[in-house]
């Protein structure tokens, strides 16, 4: 059956251990790069590797952060919250989010793009309409979770839109082999959909926060406790395949079915081996609030 928008209070117990609640509003101005030690990371909305360098790109609610392999990090964009995170490509980065706290412009700044690997954004559609918290860019579409809204939204070329359903819902994960097989995470668990976004089914067990799909027989969630899970049927069966370290989780990305990028409450760790094995990649301070 169709699984309908349900109002925020009642996903609170998936939601509110996992969200921060940030305002702010548009434009990003110039870029402003420091050390990760200068600009304290309270709290991360999405995780990527550039595959022009294999670089490891954090978004963050103080901007974006580049984790290279020394340890070594610093802040490449400028100190806007960035709510949601993908890599579409070669130094290509889509976003979502608010200005920093002295930035001008709408407080939800819609889709955004970077063509630089984060260091300039601009605006593309939905400024000052959408706020999206989860994006995916597959099939060369764009997907994102609209949370102003609480609706899908896919999009071919960034601005036209097509509003799908209407849910209540933390992340999205797409099928790198179907684009109608869309997989959501929402209070009851994970929602399926088969007609691109269009109708979900109702949300099955585990519960998990975050969704990632890297590969056609691997798709990972992460549950509220750090549990890692993995699918290899398109996510009608779960089995625990690790957990992560350091907390409630704030993101999830699957480089392949082997490389597994989380971030925690505590940092951003790596696994190479689906899960059984972590190595801490980025230290996170969290602040409270965030």
């Amino acid at each position: 059956m169709p699984l309908h928008r349900r109002p925020a209070a009642t996903v609170s117990v998936l939601l509110a251990a996992t969200l921060a609640a940030c305002t702010g509003s548009s434009e990003a101005p110039a870029s402003t790069e420091s050390s990760a030690s200068t600009a304290a990371v309270s709290h991360i909305h999405g995780l990527g590797l550039d595959p022009a360098d294999n670089r490891l790109y954090v978004a963050t609610h103080e901007g974006v952060v580049q984790v290279l392999d020394d340890g070594s990090a610093r802040r490449v964009s400028d100190t806007a919250d960035y709510m949601a995170f993908t890599v579409a490509g070669a130094h290509t980065f889509l976003g979502s989010g608010h200005p920093a706290d002295d930035g001008a412009g709408h407080a939800d700044r819609g889709l955004l793009r970077s063509t630089d690997a984060g260091r300039t954004w601009k605006t593309v559609s939905l400024g000052g309409e959408a706020d999206f918290h989860a994006l995916e860019y597959a099939h060369g579409t764009v997907y994102g979770y609209d949370s102003t809204h609480g609706l899908l939204r896919v999009s071919g070329d960034g601005l036209e839109w097509d509003d799908r359903a209407e849910l209540a819902a933390l992340d999205i994960a797409v099928s790198p082999d179907d684009p109608d097989l869309v997989l959501a995470t929402t209070e009851r668990g994970v929602a399926r959909s088969t007609d691109g976004g269009r109708t979900f089914a109702q949300g099955a067990r585990p519960v998990l926060a975050f969704v990632s799909w890297a590969a056609s027989d691997a798709v990972y969630g992460i549950g509220l406790d750090g549990g890692l899970y993995l699918s290899t049927d398109a996510g009608s069966n779960w089995k625990q395949a690790g957990t992560v370290p350091g907390g409630r989780p704030q993101d999830l990305t699957a480089v392949d079915a082997e490389h597994v990028l989380a971030a925690t409450q505590d940092g951003v760790y790596a696994s190479r081996d689906g899960g059984t094995t972590f190595t801490e990649r980025l230290p996170v301070a969290s602040a409270p609030g965030h």
